[in-house]
């Protein structure tokens, strides 16, 4: 079966308007400015906190 009334795209804009996407807040790493994720370890030199440093072990 068909729908009996078209959807306006109102309608339809209206419903999909909760599916948009938030952008990711980044933070930059005061060790190395390079841009991490808050109240997370840094990926590039494992710095957290003046009291917290993970040491990354080099692939190789």
């Amino acid at each position: 079966m068909l729908p009996v009334k078209k959807t306006s795209k109102s309608r339809t804009r209206t419903r999909r308007s909760h599916q948009a996407l938030n952008p990711v807040n980044y933070s930059i790493c005061p060790q190395c400015n390079n841009a991490k994720l808050p109240h997370a370890v840094c990926d590039h030199c494992g710095y957290l906190n003046p009291k917290f440093k993970l040491d990354l072990a080099k692939e190789s």
